[in-house]
């Protein structure tokens, strides 16, 4: 990753999108030494969400490993650690401006203030460096988006955005599409990570319910043995108690004996029923400012990447989260569903750190199922549907990469590519793949291709956004799992395709296609590949995603487009959901979404006869409400309500 972004050093603005712990902070060591060396840029600034993620940019002796400089930092100016000497960080920013160093590393809030206090031009022939970019929005009210933006229009500035996860919780695009088209983009995804590291080799996702107090069911799902951070729920969540110390004291009453506090850590000693002695980091206790302290210090001891002994598990609330380096955590376990998707990833990145010894990693979510005696039982269904939300955009971000092209007669086999026994077939759709580079190439039918730039970028890069605001889309969710009425076709063409519509309006409508189609080929070959692998989920070490993709594209005559949309995208998150909850359960928030089934609506009809248009341009005639198949009934309805509002409206 560091090497593809090093040969874009070059470029004015920069977004890289790496998985946590794939070395993005060293990467952008690299790129901003070149700036200030090479390309004329006078200053580097580095700014971060918190604090403590500071620490990521500290002093290295890069020219120990062959390259021409080190990366220093003053400490007067990495405001992550310092409090600024000249009456606030943000005038410490100004101070540095006027300084002859020439880097920095700042908060998010300072670089904030210091923009509105002294103003963009100031700025002039910098690097902006931007870790966890994903707090940017091109939400108006989101001041950091409209500094950059502010930045990128005066154009005299270069800028290098990082994040794990390009994608927010609210739904709500980081960037403007006039800005992002100004980006040069390395992906490296979280494939490509794990099946690059020396130890860790698998990765398992896993969504459990429970009934009653969570304290009662977590070890079901803790194993006191491994290497765990454990994230309790938000004192606002339902699954909390309110009493956060007691549910603290609670998992380590599960856990075994409370045998004191370590003097010189202030970690938990706790011996468990097997007579283990584990250590145990209590992040949730602020009753003892001067104890928490210790402990937070503690954890930030050179031991705690050398010394695999050094702390067992790490109880946490708010903290822990992104930016946090335990790299012998093998199981990050959360209790209470996450609202943001980009949280979730965050977390998950806690236990993706590569370690001797330490093959295997997993990611809990602990989430209390609906119970019908509950006045809340709408929001436990809403919690849930978040929770599938979450588990399908982690199964797409942890799949290889997918490249999509049309099967015409022109098709031909791709160097570096195997196309299995037999080899490359012209007569056939063919589905090869790439082992060094975890890439499948598939072809099939029907498919249309980008024409623009713009839209060959988001089909080759930027797949997964396109997918995350599809399952963030709770109508999308609720009729993919319990609409039995539900056409698949709607979901993956009307659905799919207002999306796609809005979320690039920039598109004309064949490039809105071409990336429709794209995207919904991608969930549903992961989907289809998973269930194919018994749900058995294995990064690097199996093969049984890879082959879960071959088998489905093999076991069907030909690949095509018509296909891929009849597929339910759920099906397979229906199957785990009914593993993981009771029957009571299950029929309670299918109730609770039959209640509100949506009916037809104008937007709808609109999309759904501009799809009998085209079947129309295939076929040479328009659907038919008596028609055998339901997709071209539906189209068929479409027409008609579309045909009522307009005579209702013509009539007054």
């Amino acid at each position: 990753m560091q090497e593809r972004a090093y040969e874009k050093r070059g470029e004015q603005y920069l977004l890289i999108k790496s998985p946590p712990a794939s070395g993005k902070s060293r990467a952008l060591m690299f790129i901003a030494l070149d700036k200030l060396n090479n390309q004329g840029v006078k200053k580097a600034i580095i700014t971060v969400p918190e604090k403590s993620i500071g620490s990521s940019f500290n002093d290295e002796p890069l020219s120990d490993f062959g390259f021409y400089w080190d990366w220093e930092v003053n400490p007067k100016w990495n405001l992550c650690n310092v409090e600024g000497e000249h009456g606030s960080k943000a005038n410490s920013v100004k101070a540095f401006l006027e300084s002859d160093d020439t880097i920095l590393v700042c908060p998010h809030a300072t670089f904030r203030n210091a923009i509105e206090k002294f103003g963009i031009e100031g700025f002039d022939d910098c690097l902006i460096a931007i870790d966890e970019f994903h707090h940017v929005s091109a939400d108006p009210k989101n001041k950091l988006g409209n500094h950059l933006s502010q930045l990128i229009t005066r154009d005299k500035v270069h800028v290098v955005a990082m994040t794990g996860s390009y994608f927010r919780g609210d739904a709500i695009a980081v960037l403007q599409p006039e800005d992002e088209a100004k980006f040069d983009t390395v992906t490296y995804t979280y494939y490509e990570q794990l099946n690059g590291y020396e130890y860790l080799k698998k990765l398992d996702i896993g969504y459990y319910f429970y009934s009653g107090t969570y304290a009662d069911s977590i070890l079901e799902v803790l194993n006191p043995h491994e290497k765990t951070i454990i994230h309790i729920p938000s004192v606002n969540s339902r699954e909390s108690s309110k009493d956060k110390y007691k549910e603290v004291e609670h998992i380590i009453h599960e856990l075994g004996e409370d045998v004191g506090v370590d003097p010189e850590t202030g970690f938990n000693l706790v011996k468990t029923k097997s007579g283990k002695i584990i250590k145990i980091a209590d992040l949730v206790d602020d009753f003892y400012p001067k104890r928490r302290e210790k402990v937070q210090n503690s954890l930030k001891m050179p031991e705690m990447k050398s010394d695999r002994g050094h702390v067992d598990m790490i109880i946490a609330l708010g903290m822990a989260k992104e930016g946090f380096d335990w790299i012998w955590c093998e199981h990050a376990l959360t209790v209470g569903y996450r609202s943001s998707l980009t949280e979730i990833i965050q977390i998950i990145g806690r236990a993706t750190r590569d370690a001797e010894g330490k093959t295997h990693a997993r990611f809990t979510n602990l989430i209390a199922e609906p119970d019908a005696s509950e006045d809340a039982v709408t929001d436990a269904v809403n919690d849930t549907l978040k929770a599938i939300a979450a588990s399908l955009l982690m199964e797409q971000v942890l799949a290889p990469k997918f490249n999509f092209t049309s099967k015409t007669t022109q098709s031909e086999p791709i160097e570096g590519f195997d196309y299995g026994e037999g080899g490359y077939d012209a007569d056939k759709t063919n589905i090869g793949f790439n082992e060094v580079s975890g890439q499948f190439q598939i072809e099939i039918k029907g498919l249309v291709e980008p024409k623009s730039d713009a839209a060959q970028r988001i089909c080759e890069q930027d797949l997964n956004e396109v997918i995350t605001a599809f399952v963030q889309d709770k109508t999308t969710i609720e009729r993919g799992l319990f609409d039995d009425e539900m056409i698949p076709e709607e979901l993956t063409q009307v659905r799919m395709g207002k999306i796609v519509k809005d979320k690039y309006p920039e598109l004309d409508e064949e490039d809105q296609e071409a990336v429709r189609q794209h995207a919904i080929a991608a969930l549903n070959l992961t989907q289809k590949a998973k269930e194919i692998a018994n749900g058995d989920l294995e990064i690097g070490g199996s093969t049984a995603l890879i082959d879960g993709v071959r088998k489905f594209a093999m076991d069907v005559r030909d690949l095509e487009i018509d296909l891929i949309d009849s597929i339910n995208p759920f099906g397979e998150a229906y199957a785990i959901l009914a593993k993981t909850m009771s029957e009571e359960s299950l029929k309670q928030v299918a109730a609770v979404i039959s209640a509100k089934k949506a009916n037809l609506s104008l937007d709808d009809a609109r999309e759904l006869v501009k799809r009998a248009l085209r079947f129309k341009q295939e076929r040479g005639r328009l659907p038919s409400l008596t028609a055998a198949d339901p997709w071209e009934q539906r189209m068929a309805e479409g027409i008609a309500y579309l045909q009522r509002m307009t005579a209702e409206a013509a009539n007054g």
